[in-house]
């Protein structure tokens, strides 16, 4: 393992990435409606994963109404090693909220958002690419 101590950028730490921005819908016509616009623009596969949003293709979710996370949206992020990048961000004043995570059926930590938003941006660390 890395020691976030020696190297200062989480890119090279982690293989930090934008792994997709969130959206938040007010209506369940404006969901269909955001992505059926990014599915034209970029030619991305309507997927629905979960029931609280819809994704074009990877990069663009869509939250239902009611699911929103960030007063604006969200932005989550890629990091190849969830605990460590964890302890990084930490060290930086940046904690995890650990009422909004979801883990791997091993336990592991697949996806969690940080206490604190950027600019009415919740963040998000997730495992999947």
């Amino acid at each position: 393992m890395v020691n976030a101590r020696n190297v200062q950028d989480p890119v090279e730490l982690f293989d930090l990435h934008i792994s997709h921005i969130g959206i938040n819908a007010a209506t369940d016509e404006e969901v269909e409606e955001i992505v059926g616009l990014f599915s034209s623009l970029m030619g991305l596969r309507r997927e629905v994963s979960a029931p609280i949003s819809v994704f074009a293709g990877t990069l663009v979710e869509v939250m239902r109404p009611g699911a929103s996370r960030g007063e604006k949206g969200h932005i989550g992020f890629y990091v190849n090693d969830i605990p460590a990048a964890l302890r990084w961000f930490g060290e930086r004043g940046f904690e995890a909220d650990p009422t909004l995570r979801v883990l791997n059926p091993d336990g592991s930590i697949r996806l969690v958002y940080f206490k604190r938003q950027i600019a009415g941006f919740a963040i998000h660390l997730t495992s999947d690419r």
